[in-house]
């Protein structure tokens, strides 16, 4: 588990679904943060290796990851932020825990390539979409997540192509 606790705000940007793509839009709107979630369908090392060229990175194991990941990526990942507790997973169909029973305060996975955001009692649930290859109509998105303490505000952010 990763745990960053040395001060009190922090800024996460959230991707998901690159698919081996890592788009500048991507790298420039997380300059700064200081922590990087990705929920899997990474597409390969290069890729988490550029986002580490910008702040530490979490990523977890997509269906489309395949071989190269099995040793290096887990299926689901736990992240503590100051007082936040985030579970990360790709496909949230696979959740098998009760999250808040657990003290988890944000859940956060990708796989649909849609952005959603939904709140369950006090569980904020967050799909950050997709920053790959663009699928059907969706649009090109990430999310931002500011952690003061335990108080949790995102942002969906659509990016361009």
């Amino acid at each position: 588990m990763v745990t960053l606790d040395d001060k009190e705000t922090y800024t996460v940007g959230v991707l998901s679904d690159t698919h081996g793509l890592l788009r500048s839009s991507v790298t420039e709107t997380f300059q700064g943060v200081d922590l990087i979630l990705h929920a899997g369908d990474v597409g390969g090392g290069e890729v988490i290796a550029a986002l580490e060229r910008i702040a530490p990175v979490v990523a977890v194991q997509g269906n489309m990851d395949g071989h190269w990941a099995s040793d290096r990526l887990p299926a689901f990942e736990m992240v503590s932020v100051g007082g936040v507790m985030m579970l990360i997973l790709h496909d949230l169909l696979t959740l098998d825990m009760d999250p808040e029973a657990a003290g988890v305060g944000v859940v956060i996975s990708g796989h649909t390539h849609q952005p959603r955001v939904e709140t369950k009692g006090d569980v904020l649930y967050l799909n950050p979409g997709s920053v790959g290859p663009r699928r059907f109509d969706y649009p090109i998105s990430a999310a931002l997540l500011e952690i003061n303490g335990t108080r949790v505000s995102h942002r969906i952010l659509t990016l361009s192509p």
